[in-house]
């Protein structure tokens, strides 16, 4: 028992110590040899765990996007309506792509790598059903039009959140995302939401800036 926990220690660490040179160099500048002097293991210990830097990056993604996943369950209550919880899922996303190197890593990478692909699969294909799941709910709860379509509405919701993480890493200003989520979620909003109910939820979108 005691062996296992030191290995899973010295995974993690790996892990950590690999994420933050992903961040600082990118997938096709970052070698094996920054990341165990990084991470202070020896080479032995990383090929334990590893056997090589894809395999590596792709388990920081799907460490990355357990870690967010995990932040979301909180929006899982069924209390909570669903428009309400894509807005906030929205903020967790982009307050956890600057404060969690391991989810900034995994967003990164997602990009650099290309296929969106940690170990167990595509990880763009949960939140895409995640925020099918979440329209289609939203449109039963009478928040967004009865004739909407929740697939196009949910693949909206990620495109342009993900898309707003891309350029803000392009240009150096993801300290600003929490304000440009608000402003998406204002001018997005109308088009959505039913007559009504397009301020109660501007305000809802607003008061998650305030807490970051």
């Amino acid at each position: 028992m005691v062996r296992q926990a030191r290995a899973e220690i010295t995974r993690d660490t790996v892990l950590s110590g690999a994420a933050n040179v992903f961040l600082r160099l990118g997938y096709a500048n970052a070698g094996l040899s920054e990341i165990i002097s990084q991470s202070q293991v020896t080479k032995g210990a990383l090929y334990f765990h590893f056997g090589s830097k894809e395999e590596l990056a792709r388990a920081v993604i799907d460490e990355g996007n357990s870690r967010l996943v995990t932040a979301c369950k909180q929006f899982n209550d069924g209390r909570i309506p669903a428009l309400e919880a894509a807005i906030g899922i929205s903020y967790i996303v982009v307050d956890m792509s600057v404060s969690d190197p391991m989810v900034s890593a995994m967003l990164r990478l997602s990009h650099q790598i290309g296929d969106y692909r940690g170990t167990q699969g595509n990880v763009m294909a949960g939140w895409s059903e995640a925020f099918d799941h979440l329209a289609a709910k939203a449109i039963k709860q009478g928040d967004l039009d009865a004739d909407a379509d929740s697939k196009t509405i949910g693949a909206l919701v990620l495109e342009i959140l993900t898309g707003a993480h891309m350029v803000a890493v392009a240009t150096s200003t993801t300290d600003e995302l929490p304000a440009r989520m608000e402003r998406l979620w204002y001018y997005l909003l109308p088009s959505l939401v039913t007559p009504g109910k397009v301020e109660y939820f501007r305000e809802f979108a607003a008061r998650r800036v305030i807490r970051h």
